[in-house]
């Protein structure tokens, strides 16, 4: 085959995305939607708050360029939620007046908001029972998944499936195709990514092909050459061993619900709309 490249390969171990710091909605929202433009036109009524197609917009603008996809339905939801905290914190800043002295800075005034709610926030007691029921409810997070390394026979210009086949049956027999092509090679990539990059349907096809055998599979952006090297077994995850780290995102995530909770019941006082509908 011609020119030759290599992908960078993913971590072995897929991490949720709704596991970052997603929940903690002021580190997160103050990147994603620190523009006061966005409750210009809700000024005249301080205890209402609309979120539209703009800040959805926005959302998946910011979304889409960090990790290179648009947010599902349930990271949509998130991104929602997290502006609605953000919002409610940060009129609720301006009413006790916390802007004083932080001209035009939006994230200030939310961060000192949530300090505020925070002072009434304090971790649970918890033991080892809390802590490794909470492991097993959330091992996904910890399991390394079944990993799969593979290759991709790029062809250059307009590819159909007679010329994806002939060009694969061309490989598997050990001959030189005319069809200049780049070689693409993948590592350690659990099926999640792969149905992420390629569809449901290819990511099983290719998972359960022949290892060392060329094959024409159909995916979401079309037909391509892919060849299975091997499959890495799934490890569950050692609770002991990962003791200091499960009791961090227990803590996290505490801490994160009492927030949420503490900020829903401030939301209580305004009238949320979205796209148009009252909640």
């Amino acid at each position: 085959m011609g020119s030759t490249a290599s992908s960078t390969a993913e971590p072995a171990k897929s991490v949720r995305w709704t596991r970052e710091p997603l929940f903690h909605f002021i580190l997160i929202g103050a990147v994603l939607f620190g523009v006061d433009s966005l409750i210009a036109g809700q000024a005249d009524d301080p205890n209402r708050i609309e979120l539209d197609a703009q800040v959805d917009a926005e959302a998946q603008q910011t979304f889409e360029a960090a990790r290179g996809r648009k947010p599902n339905a349930e990271e949509l939801r998130a991104l929602r939620q997290v502006w609605l905290n953000n919002e409610v914190l940060y009129r609720e800043g301006l009413a006790l007046g916390l802007d004083k002295g932080d001209k035009s800075i939006r994230e200030r005034v939310i961060f000192k908001a949530l300090s505020m709610v925070d002072t009434s926030t304090k971790r649970p007691e918890y033991d080892e029972k809390v802590l490794r029921e909470w492991f097993e409810k959330n091992r996904s997070r910890y399991d390394t998944p079944q990993r799969f390394n593979f290759q991709e026979a790029v062809l250059s210009g307009e590819v159909s499936e007679a010329t994806v086949r002939s060009f694969v049956s061309a490989l598997n027999a050990g001959a030189t195709p005319d069809v200049q092509a780049g070689l693409r090679v993948f590592t350690d990539r659990p099926h999640a990514t792969i149905v992420q990059a390629y569809g449901e349907e290819f990511a099983t096809t290719l998972e359960s092909s022949p290892p060392g055998e060329w094959r024409a599979l159909q995916t979401k952006g079309g037909w391509r050459a892919m060849r299975l090297e091997s499959a890495v077994a799934a490890e569950a995850a050692d609770f002991d061993r990962l003791r200091g780290v499960v009791t961090q995102d227990w803590t996290d995530a505490v801490m994160s619900e009492q927030r949420s909770a503490a900020v829903g019941v401030l939301a209580k006082k305004y009238t949320i709309v979205i796209d148009g509908v009252k909640q």
